[in-house]
């Protein structure tokens, strides 16, 4: 049956794999987060977990091209390892149930084994799912048409990748606002289960999708696979050389040519084409090691800056979005205008030329997220080191307050109602602290531990002179953008406070609640209860990644008086500024990836595609294990120097791959073909000939 002059199969196969991208991008989208908050581990461990699976992800497609082609057949391969895909995207959702060991209810899993146990059982068999499937959709879907299709077969190879796309940019987007939904039965926290568990859901809907066109399907009978024939001749052409390696046996004009005793002219010919196109491809994995930093270290970046777009508020895994957004809008503004003015100017754009443009631009889009993170490393707080402490000083009272640190160290006087940043002292200087206010005096010992921040609250009342000590127990700033709140109660009484559904119980006078972490960029109400009176003021907005000390000074019927001591600074470098480097990336991933594979087919026979898709899915591959050295043994402690080093190794293979293009001369692979089948023909009359005149002597004897 067919629709439109299309199989109707295509459908299915089309909506099968929208489905399959969706569930794919979404679950990878929140991926780093679910590392480091929900598991715990820090940025570098998160990196490299995440582009380890990434890596498994595109050397697992080997495996079920072998599958599909020397054993199953197409259709089941896809059919089986959906099935282990749709099991390891259930597993990972209930690898994120934060209620599976939190025994204690106290909000935070009590066994962490489990869930990593889980959620890297998850992904193994996702990776497996992912990758085993996805060389045998696109040539499964090509396997529909017939040989006098070809218009059509290219259409739904556009329509495929734009639903690759599609995929990708709607999870990408909706994922990220269900994990920052608020879920759980004994304590409310970010739902990764929601957020894996629709990738999962629609993963099962792409497999039953698929299952329900199977009538219709041309099934191709599996016709073994390519990849071990070459493989086979390779080894075969090594071992004979090896053979012969002394100097008796004349050399033959190309190694592989010491195959041709068991393998036939053409094999060997289509080889040598096919290696010629993979030999260019040894320098690409330092691209993709670039490129697939979007969803580890940029997600991090964007953990440390503001995502308030007026009415909206972004995620930081949101900002990935950018990327297929652009893909989206740039892939034909680059085919119908940049490209046609390119030639216009008569400049010989030819594919390598523009794959290495392509590394030229993902090297500057690490400069331009270096940039970034200088800037955005200026706004963060200063922390003490190990042998520091860092103090702070608030007057509640009515009078100025000087406290003396030491003989070696300057007086620091505060006026009423005011207070002091984080003053940072070597903890070796700091033993008693002097306090003068009003005419009072008063001594306060300082005998805590080093690294760590505390504030003095001095009061002058009419009685005695009030110092005390805050442990802050900050030594970060609050991740994802959240803030953190605390009350001093300013008042002679006891006071009740809670601010939105957040309750911080009794305040006796002078003391401190402990921090609470609050979602970032909203406002809420903040009510003090004091002798049955109740008195209530909507909060300043707090930004995101902030810390706020504030003071209850006063509490009646009609207002609350509250002063507002910023402990850290919000982020102040907008998300935004991070659409330059996605753009130049962007850019970079339309003249790399589409141009890469278009010329990979052109230079090499119709039969050998499956090994240069084989070849190209390696150099991700090899891109991510990078990553994962670079992460790993680079003791870089800046962030902006890694990605200084990342933008100059590219560059530095970015020339190398420059040199090796400008010396690769273009084949057109169907004339060698005609070549060979012009020789077969010769090589036939020829045997007939021969044929022919071995049969007239035989008659003449």
């Amino acid at each position: 049956p067919s629709c439109f002059g299309y199989p109707l199969s295509i459908f299915f196969i089309v909506v099968n794999e929208f489905c399959e991208r969706f569930s794919y991008y979404g679950m990878r989208a929140v991926l780093t987060l679910y590392f480091k908050y929900f598991l715990g581990w820090e940025d570098n461990l998160s990196t490299v977990i995440y582009h380890t699976f990434l890596a498994l992800c595109y050397l697992t497609p080997i495996l079920g091209a072998l599958i599909a082609d020397s054993w199953l057949g197409k259709f089941k391969t896809i059919v089986c390892l959906s099935v282990v895909y749709t099991i390891g995207q259930a597993v990972t959702a209930v690898s994120s149930i934060n209620d599976l060991t939190d025994h204690n209810q106290d909000g935070s899993p009590d066994n962490l084994t489990v869930h990593i146990a889980l959620s890297m059982t998850g992904l193994v068999l996702i990776a497996l799912g992912t990758g085993g499937i996805k060389p045998c959709v696109s040539a499964f879907g090509g396997d529909q048409f017939e040989d006098d299709q070809e218009k059509q077969r290219t259409r739904f190879f556009s329509i495929f990748y734009l639903s690759i796309n599609a995929g990708s940019l709607l999870s990408t987007i909706i994922t990220p606002i269900l994990r920052a939904q608020q879920c759980g039965i004994h304590s409310k926290q970010q739902c990764y289960p929601l957020a894996f568990g629709v990738p999962a859901a629609l993963m099962a809907v792409a497999l039953v999708v698929f299952i329900v066109g199977s009538g219709m399907y041309k099934k191709v009978k599996p016709q073994g696979n390519t990849m071990i024939q070459v493989s086979k001749c390779i080894g075969f052409a090594i071992k004979n050389r090896f053979r012969h390696r002394s100097k008796e046996f004349p050399k033959r004009e190309h190694w592989l040519d010491w195959a041709s005793e068991k393998y036939d002219k053409r094999l060997i010919a289509q080889i040598k084409m096919v290696l010629k196109v993979l030999f260019l491809y040894i320098p690409l994995p330092m691209f993709w090691a670039v490129f697939d930093q979007q969803g580890s270290r940029w997600t991090l970046q964007a953990t440390t800056m503001d995502g308030n777009f007026g009415s909206i508020q972004i995620q930081p895994d949101q900002m990935q979005t950018v990327n297929p957004i652009l893909i989206i809008i740039m892939v034909p503004v680059v085919d119908a205008a940049v490209y046609p003015l390119i030639r216009k100017c008569r400049i010989n754009f030819t594919p390598l030329r523009k794959m290495t443009v392509g590394m030229f631009l993902a090297s500057l889009a690490f400069v331009a997220a270096a940039l970034l993170q200088v800037q955005i490393d200026k706004t963060l707080p200063v922390f003490p080191a190990g042998s520091q402490s860092q103090i702070k000083i608030i007057n509640l009272g009515v009078d100025d307050a000087t406290v003396q640190f030491g003989s070696q160290l300057e007086d620091v006087t505060v006026r009423p109602m005011e207070w002091t940043g984080y003053m940072t002292f070597e903890h070796s200087q700091l033993q008693s602290l002097n306090i003068t206010s009003g005419g009072k005096n008063t001594t306060k010992v300082f005998d805590f531990p080093e690294g760590n921040r505390h504030t003095l609250e001095v009061k002058n009342t009419e009685t005695v002179l009030v110092a005390e000590w805050l442990f802050d127990n900050v030594t970060s700033k609050p991740e994802e953008g959240n803030n953190l709140i605390r009350f001093i109660n300013n008042l002679p009484d006891t006071i009740y406070v809670t601010m939105g559904h957040t309750s911080f119980g009794a305040l006796m006078p002078l003391s401190a609640s402990n921090y609470t972490l609050f979602q970032g960029g909203r406002k809420d109400t903040i009510t003090a209860t004091r002798d049955s009176v109740i008195c209530s003021t909507t909060s300043e907005a707090f930004g995101f990644g902030s810390a706020y000390t504030i003071v209850i000074n006063e509490c009646t019927a009609e207002t609350l008086d509250v002063e507002y001591s910023q402990d850290i600074p919000p982020n102040t470098v907008h998300m935004a500024w991070q659409i330059p480097q996605y753009f130049i990336l962007t850019c970079a991933e339309v003249v790399f990836s589409v141009t890469g594979l278009e010329f990979s087919y052109s230079q090499a026979p119709s039969n050998m595609k499956a090994v240069l898709q084989a070849g190209w899915l390696l150099t991700v591959a090899i891109g991510n294990i990078i990553v994962l050295i670079v992460a790993g043994a680079s003791k870089l402690s800046e962030q902006w120097a890694e990605y200084i080093l990342f933008a100059a190794l590219l560059l530095a293979v970015c020339i190398i791959f420059a040199i090796m293009a400008y010396f690769y001369t273009y084949i057109d692979p169907n004339e060698i073909e005609a070549q060979l089948d012009e020789e077969e023909k010769k090589q036939v009359k020829k045997d007939e000939d021969v044929n022919e005149k071995r049969a007239e002597a035989d008659s003449k004897l």
